[in-house]
């Protein structure tokens, strides 16, 4: 991952390997070695969307070879935790993703501001020991029989990596690109999007590889997939490089006298939370994660209980009224739907980002919110008149901008706040993200029960639910509108950026410039380094797109 890269510039002496001054790039070096470095953290970590591939395997972990399953059915969380003798439970398993998620915020914003004083190097080798190490624990805790490490290793230490891993590009990736802010971070942040479209398919193949007669084969796929993670997050914190204090790409001037929503100063970290903008910002990503991941957690069951024998060419038969096989075909489509969900939500993590840079970062979430609360709107319509094609193409786009938002998000805050401290007012925000990961799923299951509880079915069960969810996007469109420039008291003095810099040891050897690093472009190094992350995601794209093939048998 770090092939062709250059050394650093180093103030005095020769700084420690892992030290921020080490990875300060000297002349010739290509910026384009850096996203893939990104790319390779952040699919790593992106399987957090994919750990439910381990959930059924491990509520028979006990079972397997046994006549009858060792299951309790009275056993209470504490009882869970700790038993030796009782299967889990699906409930008691997804808590790990929820602890991780609600993590992940927690440690983005709690350090945020050592990532920017340590640099990315640093942060990218502590999110890999977390995440593959993680899994490691997970692994002892699954060969146990013990809860409790499970979620202590995947859930909380695994978190952490998830914070710090999702965080440690942002800054470098925006000093890096500021010509092209949104595509950069779009193509980092898409790598979160497909890290489960990459890791379920492979722990699914491993687990069918080290299952026994004995053994579910889940504690060897979790040990064999933290060991590489922490191998290949590694390759890709090594990778890291920033950029000399002052340098920017050769030829390129900064658009702020064109566009008012751009700053030309820097907020420094401290003061970010204190300012009205960050805060309609924030409620901004709530509420688009909200809606989406609210549709994320439901999207199977909502197709299948919609559609019913419709899906297989029984109009008018309800999803009640099948048998198991027919149900068994149902979910195998409502599983392709999953997939093209998901694909759909890393294409836009990139797209709608790289528009960004074209139509604004405003204008972007402006077309998120409006769009996106007319086709929310639609939904039921399409429901009502029985168009599948129709219903599944409303959430395409819907979950493209659930992906796009988060992409979209980090070029937003470095429009508004400057790119000094973006990347810790970044972790500070993704709190919204742990919120919606809670609140999101939980509005959209609890009017689906009251739904159900009232006798609603098919076209008409989930269709209170796509209003309330156009209202949280009606609610964002007017937060976005709220976000304004800064006022110039927020801006930090030049006397005090510089001192910054002084400290990071990225002072400039020279006038502010180019330094020798142009725009960078096709090396032998890139080249190989995008190979790297490229090959894992074309194998990921193709196994997702076999799956959803079959929506349009």
């Amino acid at each position: 991952m770090s092939a062709g890269v250059a050394g650093a510039i180093a103030p005095e002496g020769t700084p420690s390997l892992l030290s921020r001054e080490r990875i300060v790039a000297k002349p010739g070096f290509n910026r384009w070695l850096v996203p893939p470095a990104a790319l390779a953290i952040h699919l790593c970590i992106g399987m957090a969307y994919g750990l439910s591939v381990f959930w059924l395997p491990l509520t028979r972990a006990l079972s397997v070879g046994k006549p009858a399953p060792a299951a309790c059915p009275d056993m209470g969380v504490m009882t869970a935790l700790f038993t030796t003798t009782c299967d889990w439970r699906v409930s008691d398993l997804v808590t790990v993703f929820s602890i991780g998620i609600v993590v992940l915020g927690l440690s983005a914003a709690l350090f945020g501001g050592w990532l920017e004083r340590a640099g990315p190097r640093k942060a990218g080798i502590a999110a890999a020991l977390c995440w593959g190490g993680g899994f490691l624990i997970g692994a002892f805790g699954v060969y146990i029989h013990q809860l409790w490490i499970v979620w202590l290793g995947m859930g909380l230490i695994g978190g952490v990596g998830l914070g710090l891993g999702y965080i440690s590009p942002v800054s470098t990736l925006i000093k890096w690109f500021p010509d092209r802010r949104g595509m950069a971070t779009g193509m980092a942040i898409m790598g979160f999007g497909g890290g489960a479209m990459i890791g379920s398919p492979l722990a699914d193949s491993l687990i069918k590889g080290f299952r026994t007669a004995d053994s579910a084969g889940v504690w060897q796929t979790l040990a064999v997939m933290g060991v590489g993670y922490i191998l290949f997050m590694l390759g890709g914190a090594f990778g890291y490089r920033v950029p000399p204090a002052g340098w920017r790409p050769a030829g390129w001037t900064s658009p702020t006298a064109k566009n008012a929503m751009i700053a030309s100063g820097h907020v420094h970290l401290r003061d970010a939370h204190k300012t009205f903008q960050f805060w309609m910002i924030w409620l901004v990503l709530f509420l688009n994660v909200s809606a989406g991941i609210g549709v994320l957690a439901l999207a199977s069951p909502m197709l299948q209980e919609i559609f019913g024998g419709e899906l297989i060419g029984l109009p008018g038969t309800g999803f009640s009224a099948l048998d198991a096989g027919q149900k068994a075909q149902v979910a195998a489509i409502a599983a392709g739907f999953v997939g093209l969900l998901s694909l759909f939500n890393i294409l836009g993590r990139f797209f709608w980002a790289s528009m960004s840079d074209r139509i604004g970062r405003k204008g972007t979430y402006a077309i998120f919110f409006a769009l996106g609360g007319l086709l929310y709107a639609a939904a039921p319509w399409a429901a009502g008149i029985g168009s599948q094609a129709l219903f599944v193409a409303i959430f395409c786009v819907i979950l493209s901008m659930y992906g796009g938002g988060f992409a979209t998000v980090p070029a937003y805050l470095a429009d508004v706040f400057g790119t000094q401290f973006v990347g810790a007012i970044h972790g500070r925000l993704l709190t919204a993200w742990s919120m919606a990961g809670i609140v999101g799923p939980f509005v959209i299951t609890k009017i689906r029960e009251a739904q159900v509880a009232a006798g609603v079915q098919g076209a008409d069960l989930y269709g209170r639910t796509m209003y309330v969810l156009a209202s949280f996007l009606a609610v964002g469109f007017l937060c976005n509108l709220l976000v304004r420039p800064l006022a110039q008291r927020w801006f930090m003095s030049d006397s005090e950026r510089a001192s910054l810099d002084v400290r990071a040891g990225a002072t400039a050897s020279g006038p502010s410039g180019s330094f020798g690093i142009g725009r960078g472009g096709f090396s032998a190094g890139a080249a190989v380094a995008w190979a790297v992350v490229g090959i894992p995601i074309v194998w990921g794209i193709g196994i997702t797109l076999s799956k959803a093939f079959i929506l349009f048998r």
